[in-house]
């Protein structure tokens, strides 16, 4: 595989790729749904992250699906968008695209630029870029979930697999660039981790 080649691509297309990623990842899907359901912001109540995670435990976990579907495909079609814009196979285009879409889902336009930490929006740029080593980590998903009734056990051991599950299917530069978007999502924890620090007054 030649992955200068397989990286490259035209300006426009890496700028545009980047315009639509950043503005498709800042619809603020749990807000929307979180103000229509109950009239709340989930930056003010539970964890104050406006994702699935805390609308499950703010609004039920039925009121908490259209976020888990609407973030989700959020990374998904903006790294749908960076394929199509891609010439030649320019696979890195799918990632640009898709990382655009995580850094608007964490800084939204449409929201005051206080957002989630990606995570729905990773696997969804992993769904399009990586289909085969996602679709693997979501079956080990389900095995861990099955064996322990715990989805939150069962995500992180499909989060952590995939890095290792991806570097046999696709080899070491795809790898690398997935490590780049999970190097995003472990920012953002660190950053929630140091608000939540100053709040209590620790």
């Amino acid at each position: 595989m030649d992955a200068v080649g397989d990286l490259s691509a035209s300006p426009a297309s890496v700028v545009l790729a980047i315009f639509v990623g950043y503005l498709v990842g800042s619809i603020p899907i749990a807000s929307m749904v979180a103000t229509r359901r109950a009239a709340i912001d989930l930056r003010d109540v539970g964890d104050r992250n406006p994702g699935f995670w805390n609308a499950r435990e703010m609004l039920g976990r039925r009121a908490a699906i259209p976020i888990f579907v609407g973030d989700t495909a959020k990374g998904s079609v903006a790294a749908a968008c960076g394929v199509l814009l891609a010439q030649d196979g320019a696979w890195g285009l799918g990632y640009v695209a898709g990382g655009a879409a995580m850094v608007g889902h964490a800084y939204p336009l449409f929201a005051q630029f206080v957002g989630g930490r990606s995570i729905l929006t990773f696997t969804g740029t992993m769904l399009v870029v990586a289909p085969l080593a996602a679709f693997i980590s979501i079956g080990l998903l389900l095995i861990v979930f099955v064996a322990t009734r715990s989805f939150a056990w069962a995500a992180r051991a499909a989060f952590v697999a995939m890095p290792f599950v991806q570097l046999v299917v696709d080899g070491p530069y795809e790898t690398a660039a997935t490590g780049v978007l999970m190097t995003f999502i472990g920012i953002r924890f660190a950053q929630a981790a140091l608000a939540d620090r100053r709040s209590s007054g620790v």
